[in-house]
């Protein structure tokens, strides 16, 4: 049976065990990463690691909605910039790659599908709308908003979304892309998918 952990303890293996996963999911992965990996710097038993998460996959989760109310405001500041809508599109799509490429957590869930996969099987239904609820609302927000102004063309808001994050998935095919466009290529998708999207003349948006 795991032992019993006062709250300052709790704390602080669940801190230990944070940072471990850190750097062991972003360096070896997921499913090379062993339970006594993990629970050695926090100094607990293996079979107390499951009085913090029910698995591997439930800490890697844990690692990214900790980061994900930061990312969402940052991405609402792009979407509340003073420029107009296709630009907000062009800047939004921009840093949501970058975030693919460079986030490690995200970066080796997209590069590793399999680890993608047993991450999102472990998630609840509460988890994975908590999960979609902070990477898109901001962008499903903007889309709602800007069609009501004149400044989105016409459709299902679902739709346009949709084709916004076709532009993230790049990053997961770059090894299928010629790495010498790699950039040109994501510049140029993101350009065509913000311009499309935007009403022809409205405030010289194309201009």
């Amino acid at each position: 049976m795991p032992a019993r952990f006062g709250q300052a303890e709790r704390a602080a293996i669940t801190e230990a065990l944070r940072t471990a996963g850190r750097r062991l999911f972003t360096t070896q992965g997921l499913r090379k990463t062993s339970l006594d990996e993990l629970v050695k710097p926090a100094g607990i038993a293996k079979s107390s690691f499951y009085a913090f998460y029910e698995s591997k996959e439930s800490l890697y989760l844990d690692l990214m909605l900790r980061e994900a109310p930061q990312r969402q405001e940052k991405l609402r500041r792009i979407l509340d910039a003073d420029v107009c809508a296709t630009e907000k599109i062009r800047r939004f799509l921009r840093h949501a790659v970058d975030i693919l490429e460079n986030d490690p957590l995200y970066h080796r869930l997209i590069t590793h599908p399999e680890e993608l996969a047993a991450v999102a099987r472990r998630l609840s239904p509460a988890e994975s709308a908590r999960m979609a609820e902070l990477s898109m609302l901001p962008l499903t927000d903007f889309i709602k908003g800007a069609q009501e102004n004149g400044q989105l063309v016409d459709g299902d808001p679902e739709v346009l979304l949709g084709a916004m994050q076709a532009a993230l998935f790049l990053p997961s095919h770059r090894h299928q892309l010629d790495p010498r466009h790699y950039d040109a290529i994501v510049g140029q998708t993101i350009d065509t998918i913000a311009i499309g999207l935007t009403r022809t003349g409205w405030r010289g948006e194309r201009t």
